[in-house]
């Protein structure tokens, strides 16, 4: 059996499964946010830090912000793997994502948690 190294999950399976469970949190989170920007009172800077201020709200936004680079991750790889043939090229394409995905989430943890 041939195993992906550069696959997420074990398995096309696994990887099938994250995606899907990574998108129903992403739905939640925008759900909630869109519903706290719509329904709210006027937004001001001290409600926005308010909001952020609470540990669930933190923890709530970092499970956003993993399900959000685990499911560009897979969403990445699958098409990268599918559409460029050439190894090479399909490397530095792979490498890039991982790195800007990786990036993007040390960053928002920074600016999440204030470190």
């Amino acid at each position: 059996m041939v195993t992906s190294i550069t696959s997420f999950g074990r398995s096309g399976l696994y990887d099938w499964m994250i995606q899907r469970v990574t998108a129903v949190v992403l739905a939640v989170y925008t759900v909630f946010m869109i519903g706290y920007l719509a329904f709210g009172a006027e937004l001001t800077y001290e409600m926005w830090v308010g909001l952020f201020e609470g540990t669930a709200m933190r923890i709530f936004t970092l499970l956003a912000l993993l399900s959000f680079a685990a499911h560009v991750w897979i969403g990445l790889w699958s098409v990268s793997t599918d559409y460029i043939k050439p190894t090479g090229i399909r490397f530095v394409f792979q490498s890039a994502c991982g790195l800007l995905t990786f990036i993007y989430v040390v960053w928002g943890i920074q600016i999440l948690w204030g470190i």
